[in-house]
């Protein structure tokens, strides 16, 4: 009753705000115009060759299309733009962009400005927003809410250490990953990035920079990571670092049973089998189409392997075939012990015998192997096109139950064009003081339906498969948690952060209290959705 006494307080007084402040707007609308006498007036855009650029996202399924754009030269260009939007009679949306590539619309501002988080480090000169501390017990490099953990691995790399957690994908923002929270597959062993960091310089909804840590204004700390940019812009993270290895044992083994698959993947990532196994655990699901009318070859298979693939396909009747992605870490000297690890790993599992796929790369290769294959979609024109994804967190407990309705259910007699990963993570890994929300069960299952529509008809039938997988969950009682979510309605954020919800309303009226962050989550009313309301 306390919970929903406060949500309706908080609502109201947004609604009178907005009474108050339209009646004081000029009736023209916009931004105010006292914005451009300010002393970042210079670093506003308002053509539309910037407004468009910053009106959608690599889903390519959401426009809305900013009042400006802010190029900052420093963290106080953004601090002064926010206290500017929190004191105005008419406050308006400030959202941060990194790469944009968000699925949903998460990083637009209708009507707002965008702030082009990527000019902190074009004005800076890049480097002086990145600078490792090699020496002490705990290595750390401190980057830039805009760099690229592309640059942050390269710039550890020239000390010989490495981010103990990265992305698959590196061509992405610090603080875009660490306001959702940053997996992988180390994060079975160490978390997601959000556990690996030490210390944020944040700028809250009220323009306030903000240093912060476990121990110091540690409140703001666990909110903004896995936040979704709701409680403050991330413009500076201490990540901790861990010594680099030179190459990587890659692998992929091949199942024909999920239960066999998850029961091998969970070993993996078992105490048991961590400190001598794998560093990297993922897994895919393909559909057996895929293997029949999909390319030959792959980055990492020969036309020779998808044949052999398929013939397990076509001999067992599969509609699946999934696979165990693994990395091990070694360096040079060592060639013959992870010859010796993985034997001796190999005989503890259960994949079908004979379809083991082994190469050794340089450790940069393989963390950074997406973006080869980004420059082939490139070339073949499938990149930049509308991307219908769906991230779920599921629970080991119902992980069989999802599989049988969704990949032999709902997807059985298609073949969407993407890729399906599929993998566990330990959930102590986690530290549930942060905003970011998992299933209960003790291993959880990140499932990531990371479709490419071709057409205007695959966009809409991708989103009636979305939208049946969402249904079959709720359905069948599976408790999942959208990863990267976007929720049209306040019921879908309260049932998504369940018991954090109230605490979540506690901390964006503390720090956001003019609801001015991130309004492309939808998480929160716009003040033009509440006076609606009100009038209605």
């Amino acid at each position: 009753m306390a919970r929903t006494c406060f949500v309706g307080l908080f609502f109201l007084c947004l609604v009178a705000g907005e009474l108050l402040r339209s009646s004081m707007a000029s009736a023209g609308g916009g931004l105010p115009h006292d914005l451009f006498s300010l002393g970042i007036a210079s670093r506003i855009c308002t053509d539309r060759n910037s407004t468009a650029r910053a009106s959608t996202d690599f889903g390519h399924m959401f426009e809305a299309t900013p009042e400006a754009v802010l190029l900052p030269a420093t963290p106080a260009d953004i601090a002064d733009l926010i206290r500017f939007s929190a004191s105005s009679p008419a406050p308006f949306p400030v959202a941060a962009l990194g790469k944009g590539h968000s699925g949903r619309g998460q990083t637009l501002a209708p009507g707002g400005v965008v702030v082009d988080m990527r000019a902190l480090g074009r004005r800076c000169g890049g480097a002086a927003r990145v600078n490792v501390s090699a020496a002490g017990a705990q290595p750390y490099i401190d980057a830039g809410g805009e760099q690229l953990w592309a640059d942050v691995l390269r710039a550890a790399l020239e000390h010989g250490l490495a981010p103990r957690v990265c992305t698959d994908y590196l061509h992405l923002t610090v603080g875009g990953t660490l306001s959702n929270a940053g997996i992988g597959g180390q994060a079975f062993r160490h978390g997601p990035q959000i556990t690996n960091v030490q210390e944020l310089d944040v700028i809250t909804g009220t323009g306030e920079m903000v240093t912060c840590s476990r121990a110091n204004n540690s409140e703001l700390f666990f909110a903004v990571l896995g936040g979704l940019g709701q409680f403050g812009v991330i413009t500076r993270a201490r990540i901790w670092l861990e010594p680099a290895p030179k190459r990587v044992r890659w692998v992929r083994l091949a199942y024909s049973s999920v239960a066999t698959f998850t029961k091998d993947q969970e070993l993996l990532i078992s105490d048991r089998a961590s400190e001598s196994g794998f560093d990297y655990v993922e897994g895919q699901v393909v559909f057996k189409r895929t293997l029949f009318e999909g390319p030959k070859s792959t980055q990492f298979f020969s036309s020779a392997d998808v044949t052999k693939l398929a013939g397990l396909a076509s001999q067992y009747g599969l509609s699946t075939v999934y696979f165990i992605e693994g990395g091990m870490y070694y360096n040079e000297d060592a060639t013959t012990l992870v010859d010796q690890k993985m034997e001796a790993l190999l005989r503890q599992l259960s994949f079908e015998p004979g379809f083991v796929f082994a190469k050794d790369v340089a450790y940069v290769q393989f963390l950074d192997r997406v973006c080869e294959e980004e420059r082939v979609l490139r070339s073949a024109g499938v990149w930049d096109v509308p991307h219908p994804w769906l991230n779920l967190f599921i629970p080991r407990s119902r992980i069989l139950d999802f599989d049988a309705g969704v990949f032999k259910g709902i997807f059985r007699d298609a073949n969407p064009a993407g890729l399906i990963l599929m993998y566990p993570m330990n959930k102590d890994r986690w530290d549930d003081r942060m905003t970011t929300v998992t299933p209960n069960d003790d291993v959880f299952y990140n499932v990531a339906l990371l479709w490419s529509a071709l057409s205007v008809n695959d966009v809409e039938q991708l989103h009636r498969d979305n939208k049946a997988v969402i249904a079959f969950c709720e359905k069948t009682g599976i408790e999942y948690k959208q990863y990267l979510p976007r929720h049209a309605s306040q019921d879908g954020w309260l049932q998504h952060f369940g018991v954090k919800w109230s605490k979540i309303i506690e901390l964006k009226a503390k720090y956001d209290p003019q609801t001015i962050l991130s309004p492309g989550q939808r998480m929160f009313p716009s003040f033009a959705d509440a006076a609606t309301r009100a009038v209605a």
